[in-house]
């Protein structure tokens, strides 16, 4: 079974090789490996061509482009057109796969049949200290119901059918911040694909993203949260956002 993970990335020299590693590490045999660049300016894309035409990865099916974009959701969106997995995962610049098994541990979640969707859990980390744990998201068994908590499966831990998005569509990039919601949502709740949890932690995620930035970005990334109901024909829960942020705030405790 063929897996496509795709990183996106713009002026993250300092972390895009360790990334590209725990990728270019996993133990899957079948793997294509897409880096959408968004033409950095720091050094970022040279050691992209340095690593990825390092001896040690021959064999890997590699491509990359670095090219402007229009945000980090129209970069994952050139990466599906580039995929040609049967499964399509995102592994962003700074973050990483916890073991070199990771992919393997997911293919084998798929290979039981039945599901479009398989996801696991992720630790958060210091942005500038990765062995420093900050959250634990665990996601808890798939019920589709959940959504109307506030609950949602982290989506850099979650792989999904290609045939999925050819189905249903990419990113919507109206929404700046949280089109990962909005496509988890319109995936699993509106469309109900079957999804099963896998109960490991997949990736290391680096605290700093957008939405986890300034008060601003966290109001904006919970308006674009309720708004991806009604996007999908839906209306959101009165205390959804409540239920949302409580989430978050439990995750420091396991």
């Amino acid at each position: 079974m063929k897996v496509s993970l795709i990183t996106v990335c713009r002026n993250v020299a300092p972390v895009i090789v360790e990334t590209l590693d725990s990728v270019l590490g996993q133990t899957h045999p079948d793997l294509e490996v897409i880096v959408i660049d968004g033409a950095s300016t720091d050094g970022t894309v040279g050691l992209i061509q340095q690593h990825l035409a390092h001896p040690q990865w021959r064999g890997r099916e590699v491509k990359w482009i670095s090219e402007p974009d229009h945000g980090i959701y129209d970069a994952m969106n050139k990466g599906l057109r580039l995929a040609t997995g049967d499964i399509v995962g995102f592994v962003n610049a700074g973050d990483l796969l916890m073991t070199p098994t990771v992919v393997a541990e997911v293919v084998d979640a798929f290979a039981g049949g039945g599901v479009d969707a398989v996801y696991g859990d992720i630790i958060m980390v210091d942005e500038g200290d990765i062995t420093q744990v900050k959250r634990t998201w665990k996601s808890g068994t798939y019920r589709r119901e959940r959504f109307k908590q506030g609950w949602m499966p982290p989506h850099i831990a979650t792989f999904i059918r290609r045939s999925a998005y050819d189905r249903f569509g990419h990113f919507n990039t109206d929404l700046r911040i949280a089109a990962d919601y909005e496509i988890l949502f319109r995936f699993l709740y509106r469309n109900s694909i079957p999804a099963v949890h896998i109960p490991l932690v997949l990736v290391r995620f680096r605290l700093g993203g957008m939405s986890n930035g300034s008060v601003r970005h966290v109001l904006k990334a919970n308006a674009e949260v309720r708004r991806s109901w009604s996007l999908n024909g839906f209306q959101a829960p009165p205390l959804l956002v409540t239920r949302k942020l409580w989430s978050k705030v439990m995750q420091f405790f396991h």
